[in-house]
């Protein structure tokens, strides 16, 4: 017998099915985007029937919000809770993105969705602001003398560099990281330039 669980409404379903779900999502919106992918495509990928979907998800639009969620929930944490990088360091390793990665999900869903007030499109505002005050927060420890406005900067390049990537098919990342370099050397003062004397010394 299979084994079950019980779900927060109560019903009861079988164990994964959530999880397979929200696999199948994964794979399916980034490869044909969120519109293409109909509930009927997405089930039978998960091995799950409409029935059971619906018991974890209360329609398409949740399902999506969950997606975009699933992605980075601690806002790029392999970058920005690195104790091995300086702060300067840890703002440039944020551009640090391999060739062939897709286009950020956040960005694909907004364009996608077109409703500012979808549940996927308000996560995705929400996430492209941490990212910008992640920023800001090395920004601050680098000593820049605006951490807010180089954070939005950063954060704006980013985005440009994933967009640009995927509309020529070509790694628009490398450019990124260089014009992200004189944008922080030039945010940071002279007299709290420890971080870049070091890194020039390095390389």
């Amino acid at each position: 017998m299979t084994e079950l669980e019980k779900g927060p409404t109560g019903r009861r379903r079988g164990r994964g099915a959530r999880e397979r779900i929200l696999g199948a999502s994964q794979q399916l919106f980034r490869e044909q985007g969120i519109n293409r992918t109909g509930m009927d495509q997405l089930c039978a990928a998960a091995e799950v029937s409409k029935r059971t979907a619906y018991q974890h998800f209360t329609g398409k639009d949740e399902l999506v919000a969950e997606y975009l969620r699933r992605f980075d929930p601690s806002v790029l944490s392999d970058v920005f809770d690195r104790t091995d990088l300086t702060p300067r360091e840890r703002l440039l390793a944020a551009f640090d993105i391999a060739p062939g990665t897709p286009l950020c999900p956040y960005i694909a869903a907004a364009v996608e969705l077109h409703d500012p007030q979808h549940p996927a499109s308000q996560y995705a505002r929400d996430y492209k602001k941490a990212v910008a005050a992640r920023l800001a927060d090395a920004a601050r420890e680098a000593g820049a003398a605006d951490p807010e406005q180089l954070g939005e900067q950063l954060a704006l390049l980013l985005d440009g560099a994933a967009a640009r990537t995927r509309v020529l098919d070509a790694d628009a990342f490398p450019t990124a990281a260089a014009i992200a370099a004189v944008l922080i050397d030039n945010a940071i003062p002279a007299t709290a330039g420890d971080d870049r004397r070091r890194d020039q010394v390095s390389t």
